[in-house]
């Protein structure tokens, strides 16, 4: 009988056995994630199977159903093709000035949704419906999968490419059979970060009256003999994010990733528009004059409307507030979401899927139920933490988990096992192995998520204004009180601070995005 090589049963060991400490983390935050869904559920229990039914069973759920539905069916494919297509455009082409574009196409990060809402709602007054949901959605949303993308699109190796069309392949076959699948876990992690949030997005829908299951539920919070019914909604909600959960899992599969080396020491030859330059940047223009263009212009109007009169020194303290609480939860948002994303890439099973499934799901219920799960259960069983930092900076890390999990997922994916594996043959400690090999491979994957997560709690809403200690206002809180009174010109100065206090993480994800590709 054959023996196997050292390094081959160390291996197969690393890959069978997930480590033991892993697994308990990834499982406490697991279990920290569900405590949204917990509230949901009680609340239902509370309420009695025959007052859920009622509730549930109506045509209003019909019609918010119908609508979120619609929602997703429409914005996530548009973002999808978007970014996908901005990618090609800056990996793939020749076309002038794409290095500049490359982060530009990011930048639409840097602006919320609510506040891209606001200014097309203060530029485009009748804006509304499905149409304008579906606008704003994928103006805000695409660079959640273009950004991914685009890393991927340099790292892959482009002799494949090349030996393809050697073989008789044409630039269309190419990109279908031999690129597009490459970019499958990009794709799928970035749409469902898509689909996530415009399940529970609030304040972009409520400026232009489009009701979703979000905009019903607070809604119905605005009365506290309503919140039966606001809890069945969130119910619905969670239903459609397992929905979701499932049909990415299926698609995803179980394909690996990760390749030994850079591949081929060169950047692959673009290809040559010619003529389609001109139609390129069309669409190119296009795509940033609504994303950037229609924000930067209704901020700009609205500031010089004001004048000195809205530069308050509130704006000061306001700045540094949600920058302390924006890097602090940005950490510990990354940090809890480490595990999961290890286990999910590594060890890939059923009980790993369910618990990285279940870091999606608090994702999809709107942050004021969110909110007020944290709020009732801190009340009942830690009253010391009601109204503290740590208890926001917890919900904020609950929040945003999905966001870490993905972009941490699609690095791990990348960074080879082996490497890890001959460190464990050569006698390290799973730990030891994981410092010294694995996570400097995945360095810059880090600091993506991070800045990820940052951008995320820099502009959360609903969870701030329930959680936050007494005193405590962040930019985007003081943002929609100013604008929910019309007051535009006052509430300009808050949206400039929250982009450009977004800019500088847009850029740090921009830039680590581009060195987990290896180039």
């Amino acid at each position: 009988m054959t023996s196997q090589p050292l390094s081959q049963r160390v291996g197969a060991a690393v890959r069978s056995r997930p480590p033991v400490v892993t697994t308990l983390l990834a499982v406490v935050v697991a279990l920290a994630a569900l405590i949204p869904l917990a509230y949901v559920l009680q609340s239902a229990y509370d309420a009695g199977w025959s007052t859920a039914e009622q509730l549930i069973f109506r045509p209003r759920i019909g019609e918010l159903f119908a609508n979120t539905a619609k929602l997703i069916g429409l914005a996530v494919p548009l973002s999808v093709l978007l970014g996908v297509g901005a990618a090609l455009v800056v990996e793939r082409t020749d076309l002038p000035g794409r290095s500049l574009l490359a982060l530009l196409f990011a930048a639409p990060l840097a602006v919320p949704a609510f506040v891209a809402s606001y200014a097309w709602a203060t530029v485009w007054p009748s804006i509304g419906g499905l149409s304008g949901a579906v606008l704003i959605s994928v103006a805000a949303y695409f660079p959640f999968v273009y950004i991914p993308v685009m890393a991927t699109l340099r790292r892959l190796d482009p002799a494949v490419e090349e030996s393809a069309r050697a073989l008789g392949l044409g630039p269309a076959a190419v990109l279908w059979r031999v690129v597009l699948p490459q970019l499958r876990l990009p794709i799928l992690g970035g749409a469902l970060l898509v689909a996530m949030h415009l399940l529970a997005e609030y304040g972009a829908f409520a400026s232009i009256r489009f009701d979703t299951f979000t905009t019903a539920i607070y809604d119905q919070f605005q009365s506290t003999f309503a919140s039966a019914a606001a809890s069945m909604m969130a119910g619905v909600l969670v239903l459609c994010c397992l929905l979701l959960l499932i049909g990415e899992a299926g698609v995803r599969g179980r394909q690996r990733y990760a390749r030994l080396g850079p591949g081929v020491a060169r950047r692959g030859r673009p290809a040559r528009l010619g003529w389609w330059s001109l139609p390129v940047w069309v669409g190119v223009l296009v795509v940033l004059a609504t994303t950037l263009g229609v924000p930067g212009w209704s901020i700009t109007r609205w500031l010089i409307s004001g004048g000195n009169a809205v530069w308050t020194s509130d704006l000061v303290s306001t700045l540094l507030t949600t920058t302390v609480y924006g890097v602090i939860a940005g950490v510990v948002t990354v940090a809890a979401a480490l595990p999961i994303a290890w286990l999910a890439v590594r060890h890939p099973g059923r009980w790993v899927r369910a618990l990285e499934g279940s870091t999606f799901v608090a994702a999809s219920i709107p942050g004021i139920v969110v909110g007020l799960a944290f709020v009732s259960y801190a009340i009942r069983y830690a009253q010391p933490l009601y109204q503290t930092a740590p208890l926001l900076v917890a919900a904020y890390a609950v929040l945003f988990l999905p966001r870490a999990v993905v972009t941490l997922r699609a690095g791990i994916a990348q960074a080879p096992p082996s490497l890890e594996e001959a460190a464990r043959s050569l006698g390290a400690s799973a730990p030891a192995a994981f410092v010294r090999v694995a996570l400097r491979l995945i360095a810059p994957t880090v600091g993506a998520s991070i800045a990820l997560s940052f951008l995320g709690i820099a502009g959360e809403l609903t969870a701030t204004l329930l959680l936050a200690p007494t005193g405590t206002r962040t930019l985007a809180t003081e943002f929609w009180a100013l604008s929910g009174e019309i007051d535009y010109a006052g509430a300009a100065p808050y949206a400039l601070l929250l982009v450009v206090l977004s800019l500088p993480m847009t850029y740090l994800l921009f830039r680590q995005s581009r060195k987990v590709a290896g180039l």
